[in-house]
């Protein structure tokens, strides 16, 4: 059943990226466009896997028997198993949203939600309802955004960790490669792998969670809303990467959705905080390296209540450098000069940190040594706008050590091209926003202009009002599809079982 990977034009793993759905009374085949005779066959009745052969109809030869219809799919997302049934999640349609490293990257656009047994027909009336609520939950996920992936590199890796890796990485199936902190429908490949149909996966980045439904963290260490931005530049044949990290407040807090604006922050109190932000900042190290933790929390009121908490934390990890900065104080809603403060107060270490940067040859010229890890209350405004300003110093960097700016230019000198920087970041950050708070980002001009803007004040108070509506509303749901799709929450089909509220 071992599918040999389909080479490509640069000795890499490479997906199928056409693939041909056939829907006949017993079963699907699904096989590939460019290679007829790989791909396999999924029974309708009880779901089982099967290789292609000879007699597939629509495989390596001629069949009597022809689909009920027949149509084009751009990859397979896994298999997932409801209160009766189980579905197979296909690509119908997709949208090129850009290049990663010279390679196409894809966004779905749609999906199709393939039925692969017959129990529903058997179903009692309960179970025909509790399978429509979470189908419903399925189409939820469709229509999130960032839902990303590519045919042809694992858009999960940085550059950093491409280069440390091993030479034979790049023939392997993206699966084994892949950092699964950032796959999201990995619960949903198991079946498939199982089976080695390793060119048909398709493999997606992204976070998982909601604003006010997923705050600070579990006890293995892991926070909600954490998210790794590379900032990339490819320029007369040198290649750099700066990498930062964000993510919630890393003790054990929440957020309890009341309908008020503003719901309380409360601390929950448990024998285990210390260990779960020593194995927070531990995994961080081994990852990174040296980590600085900047807190841009208010100082005052509940933010500064958790602020406090996670400052003592802090105190008992020597090795790692905590700053505060309470960004509304300094900066207020416009006065965006003033995070040059906190930049004075870190630049020694982030410079120390740098960046990597790879010649034409690809030889390693410099590497990223520590990294610096931002928070404020959501990870989203406050923190874009200070990690803008991080990526904007370090890009000025690595245009000197190239050679294209001089030691006493910057890249705010280059009207155009600090424009498009400019531009990439308030779009990255709206981009996170949609994915975590279902609004763009506020305080999106200060990062696009450096300045706020009367533009900008009136869209920040309505996409304040829609995330008000969506935390109370929508996000609920929203939370339950992204659990159910992520592996979080498993159905239980022996019952009974209690929908989500």
């Amino acid at each position: 059943m071992e599918i040999t990977p389909s080479p490509s034009p640069r000795g890499r793993f490479k997906l199928f990226d056409h693939l041909e759905l056939l829907e006949f009374n017993d079963k699907y085949v699904i096989k590939s466009v460019e290679c007829p005779n790989r791909g396999f066959s999924i029974n309708r009745l009880h779901g089982d896997i099967q290789p292609l052969n000879n007699d597939s109809g629509g495989g390596g030869g001629e069949s009597s028997v022809r689909p009920s219809k027949t149509s084009v799919i751009y990859g397979v997302v896994g298999t997932i198993r409801l209160v009766v049934g189980t579905y197979m999640l296909v690509i119908i349609s997709r949208k090129k949203v850009g290049e990663f490293l010279g390679f196409p990257v894809f966004r779905i656009a749609a999906m199709k939600f393939l039925p692969c047994n017959e129990a529903l027909k058997f179903s009692t009336a309960q179970e025909k309802r509790d399978e429509a609520y979470f189908m419903n939950l399925l189409k939820v996920v469709e229509s999130t955004p960032g839902l990303y992936y590519s045919y042809e590199t694992d858009i999960t890796l940085n550059l950093q960790r491409r280069c440390k890796l091993a030479e034979g990485w790049m023939s392997k199936p993206i699966w084994k490669s892949a950092d699964p902190r950032f796959v999201w429908n990995k619960s949903l490949l198991y079946e498939l792998i199982e089976f080695k149909k390793f060119n048909f996966l398709m493999r997606y980045s992204g976070g998982l969670g909601t604003r006010m439904w997923r705050r600070g963290a579990n006890l293995e260490g892991d926070t909600a809303n954490f998210i790794e931005t590379e900032q990339l530049l490819e320029l007369e044949g040198y290649r750099s990467s700066l990498l930062q990290i964000r993510g919630s407040i890393p003790i054990l807090w929440e957020q309890i959705v009341d309908l008020s604006y503003r719901p309380s922050l409360r601390i929950i109190s448990h024998e285990q905080t210390s260990n779960v932000v020593e194995r927070h900042f531990h995994d961080l190290y081994q990852r990174y390296g040296d980590t600085m933790a900047v807190d841009l929390t208010n100082k005052h009121g509940d933010e500064g209540q958790l602020s406090t908490a996670y400052a003592a934390e802090m105190q008992k990890l020597p090795h790692v450098r905590y700053v505060s900065f309470d960004f509304h104080h300094v900066c207020g809603n416009s006065n965006f000069d003033n995070l040059q403060i906190l930049y004075n107060q870190i630049s020694d270490d982030f410079q120390k940190q740098g960046y990597i940067l790879i010649d034409a040859e690809g030889s390693i010229l410099e590497e990223q040594k520590g990294i610096i890890r931002s928070n404020c209350i959501d990870c989203l405004d406050r923190t874009n706008v200070t990690q803008s300003l991080l990526g904007q110093k370090s890009l000025t960097m690595q245009l000197q050590r190239i050679g294209v700016l001089s030691s006493i230019e910057c890249i705010t000198m280059l009207s155009e091209e600090c424009r498009k920087f400019r531009t990439l970041w308030a779009e990255q950050g709206d981009e996170v926003s949609l994915e975590y708070a279902g609004t763009h980002a506020l305080k999106g001009d200060l990062v696009r202009y450096g300045r706020q803007t009367i533009g900008g004040i009136i869209k920040d108070g309505l996409s304040a009002l829609s995330r008000y509506y969506l935390n109370n509303f929508q996000d609920g749901v929203r939370q339950d599809a992204l659990d159910l799709i992520s592996g979080h929450y498993n159905v239980n089909r022996n019952g009974p079982f209690t929908i989500p509220a």
